[in-house]
């Protein structure tokens, strides 16, 4: 059944607050005031795909609910376990075992390795004279990615691909401005000439470009609205793509500022508490993470904005004489205000959005996750644990068969230690024996911690992420655990992991490096200046003669390139102790040594167990090259003692 948008929260609000005026200078000359028709069109229009996208996402949102529950650390108490609390709040009642967190925690530990490294994005000139250009753009993205913190927005991404099955993301520009203080010569011959006539400079302050560089911006899965015709991973073939964004009338207008694509927020201050039905219930978030209701219905004025790409054809919308499909940017608030309209005009002629999504079958618009695979097992897992604490929480009370004709019930009943229990008079004088009986415990749930132990050996089975990746020593089988053994099984472990990051490789980054520096080479507009350390510097000195920084200007970023994809391995995962036998047999053979290369082969060692940067530990003035001489020569240089033998260094 398709979603229904709501009206009014607050019936209070007037309709009439569409005949009221602001002045805007509106782009490409369009009427969009929010009484005119065409604004009208295009608001149904764009909500109407929303709820479509909605109606079919919003079908996962109930297994997302629960993978929600599954990685926070409580169950919400029923009944009888608040009154066990109450009673004694030191007594344990029914929590969730996190081993779904765990392994999550350790699959995101490896693509953090994979991924998050000193340069996220690396590139290559297409042709030799892109080389240069390619190293500069590389740098340049790099920076952007330190500023504006694009690492933590992937960790986010990775996360809700393995909770969600989905980790979209919309990569940006962002320019932000402000004031800088300067300074200024006085006189008119100059900085050092002035200062002799004891003209000193001044310091002003003006308004510039403080940083312009690429971001990248979390799109929450219960909030994106994709084209449902259209698997996850060919998203850039749907017709459009949206998702919802909860914002505030004071950021809204704090765009509109700075932004000249943002337009009509002050209509906003007439529709605030207005609701649309296309974000998850709040108080449902509120229960899971335990945030009172009061917080959600504080004083800020949140506003639901729906933004949307569409690829529609100008004419049939009203936007324009062309007749075929063109790529647009809409922005609806409150799901009465578009706020925001503009053809897209990116070089790239895509949408700037990618998704991650490593357990993709390749055909749904919402898959499966990693983690809800693990669903039913986890379920198990808290049953037998809360079972068996339920259990043993029976079993601390002690539990009598008593002849209330015969004991007196109320000293029964006395908690305290060294408590005295008298008998009924008619007791008196027949002994105690048959007065009180304590029942026999059976422990029904004693096996449920071994059989809990199995369920985890095949949580970690299904999703890779065993105790060696988790840093622990595997369990049962031989008493020693042997070297070749822990390398084969790690190594195994590295493969499945690795899998998963080649996918995300292909689907996200991959795309998002690409936008990346496509949005660089078109909307860069000022010179920036970039470290060359790194696995360029040897490179550029050698070629080049360039220096430890370099000016990267808009132009000499225009150039032919390719993105290189990461392999999915981490740092120290292809280290083989078959490299280093092989390193000391070259270095002990004066033939081997003078057909191979011994540095290049120490590099390859070294980086893969782990090394970021091995160039910067190389001589000043560059690498040593073998030499050949004759034997008479090198017979007169050994006598000397310039030449020593290969074993004797």
């Amino acid at each position: 059944m398709p979603v229904v948008i709501r009206g009014a929260k607050h019936s209070g609000v007037s309709p009439e607050w569409r005949n009221i005026h602001y002045d805007y200078d509106y782009p490409e000359e369009l009427k969009l005031r929010p009484k005119d028709d065409l604004h009208a069109s295009i608001r149904d229009k764009v909500m109407e795909k929303a709820v479509q996208a909605h109606g079919v996402i919003s079908n996962r949102f109930s297994s997302w609910n629960e993978m929600d529950k599954y990685l926070t650390a409580y169950i919400p108490a029923d009944e009888e376990e608040k009154k066990v609390q109450k009673k004694d709040p030191r007594r344990p009642i029914s929590v969730v075992f996190p081993y779904t967190y765990v392994v999550r925690e350790t699959l995101m530990a490896y693509l953090a390795q994979a991924f998050i490294q000193e340069t996220i994005f690396m590139y290559k000139g297409c042709k030799p004279e892109d080389t240069k250009g390619a190293i500069l753009l590389e740098q340049v993205i790099r920076k952007h990615c330190l500023k504006n913190k694009v690492g933590l927005s992937l960790l986010t991404m990775f996360k809700d691909d393995l909770s969600y099955g989905i980790g979209p993301v919309a990569p940006g520009w962002e320019t932000r401005r402000g004031v800088r203080r300067v300074q200024r010569e006085t006189g008119m011959f100059g900085g050092a000439f002035d200062r002799m006539l004891g003209r000193e400079p001044v310091i002003e302050e003006e308004e510039t470009i403080l940083f312009e560089g690429n971001s990248l911006h979390n799109i929450d899965p219960y909030n994106v609205l994709p084209d449902p015709n259209v698997s996850i991973h060919e998203l850039q073939k749907g017709e459009f793509f949206g998702w919802v964004e909860e914002s505030n009338l004071m950021e809204l207008l704090g765009r509109e500022r700075d932004d000249p694509d943002y337009f009509n927020c002050l209509y906003l201050k007439h529709v605030l508490g207005r609701k649309i039905s296309l974000t998850e219930n709040q108080h449902e978030r509120a229960a899971r993470t335990r945030i009172s209701d009061r917080a959600l219905e504080g004083e800020t004025n949140e506003i639901e904005v729906v933004h949307m790409y569409l690829n529609l054809i100008p004419k049939e919308w009203e936007l324009g004489d062309d007749e075929y499909p063109e790529k647009w940017l809409f922005s609806v608030a409150a799901g009465e205000v578009v706020i925001r309209a503009k053809p897209l005009e990116l070089n790239h002629g895509m949408y700037p959005v990618a998704c991650s999504s490593s357990n993709f079958d390749g055909y749904s618009i919402a898959p499966l996750s990693k983690l809800e695979t693990l669903g039913g097992l986890q379920h198990v897992l808290d049953f037998l644990f809360n079972s068996h604490i339920a259990n043993v929480r029976k079993a601390l009370n002690d539990m009598f068969v008593v002849d209330p004709y015969m004991i007196n019930y109320n000293d029964l009943k006395d908690p305290e230690p060294g408590k005295l229990i008298r008998l009924r008079r008619p007791a008196w004088g027949k002994g105690v024996r048959d007065a009180v009986m304590q029942l026999n415990v059976t422990d029904v749930t004693q096996q449920n911690i071994g059989d809990a132990n199995f369920v985890l050996s095949w949580m970690n089975n299904i999703s890779g992420a065993d105790e060696s990746m988790m840093g622990a020593m595997r369990k049962g089988g031989p008493e020693r655990l042997t070297g070749m053994e822990f390398e084969g099984t790690r190594s195994s472990a590295m493969g499945r992991l690795g899998y998963i990051a080649q996918i995300i490789g292909l689907q996200a980054m991959q795309d998002i490096g690409y936008f990346f520096a496509s949005h660089t080479q078109q909307l860069m507009t000022q010179e920036a200046y970039v470290d060359t350390v790194g696995r360029w510097q040897e490179q550029l000195d050698r070629e080049y003669g360039e220096g430890a920084q370099l000016k990267a200007t808009p132009f000499d970023l225009l150039i032919d390139y390719d993105v290189e994809i990461r392999d999915g391995s981490i740092p120290g995962s292809n280290f083989s102790q078959v490299w280093v036998q092989m390193f000391e047999t070259i270095a002990n053979h004066p033939e081997l040594y003078q057909s191979f290369d011994i540095t290049r082969i120490f590099k390859h060692i070294a980086r893969n167990s782990g090394a970021k940067n091995v160039s910067e530990f190389l001589r000043q003035g560059g690498q040593m090259q073998p030499q050949q001489m004759g034997d008479e020569e090198a017979v007169r240089e050994a006598e000397r003692g310039n030449l020593v033998p290969v074993e004797g260094r």
